[in-house]
């Protein structure tokens, strides 16, 4: 009868993965499939927690990496990650000794420092995003880009 609850677990787990295509219980339909071919040998109750514990997690470590690179490689993250390698408008002097900038990236002002401490970006400069820290653009001028 326990085989039979796998197999139940199996499907669930599948029918949440196809729901959410999120990649969050397919590790855990392996390990159901797993202990119900070791309920099917006719393995104690016990063996088969272990087994469906060790292979679901076995998958979770060793697979996700590769299967989230690979499945999920034109999804951005978050929208602010979207702006990395963008180009902005300087709207006001951007130098960090004194704490001041901001930029407009389509259509959005934010608060923007330099990536060179030293560099400062008058009005109307364009200046690449390099990275975004906290709710600050990191930027440096065009051709400046490492």
């Amino acid at each position: 009868m326990a085989a039979v609850y796998w197999l139940i677990g199996f499907v669930v787990f599948l029918g949440i993965e196809a729901a959410t295509m999120a990649l969050t219980t397919i590790w855990f339909a392996g390990g159901a499939l797993a202990a119900f071919v070791v309920a099917l040998l006719g393995a104690d109750i016990h063996v088969q927690l272990v087994v469906f514990v060790v292979v679901s997690f076995v998958l979770l470590f060793f697979t996700r990496p590769f299967a989230a690179k690979y499945v999920n490689k034109n999804t951005v993250k978050t929208n602010s990650e979207s702006l990395i390698g963008e180009k902005a408008r300087v709207t006001a002097e951007i130098n960090n000794e004194a704490g001041t900038g901001t930029a407009v990236v389509n259509g959005q002002e934010w608060t923007a420092r330099s990536m060179d401490e030293s560099k400062i970006y008058p009005v109307g400069t364009t200046v690449a995003i390099k990275d975004i820290s906290g709710v600050k653009l990191i930027v440096c001028e065009i051709g400046e880009e490492r």
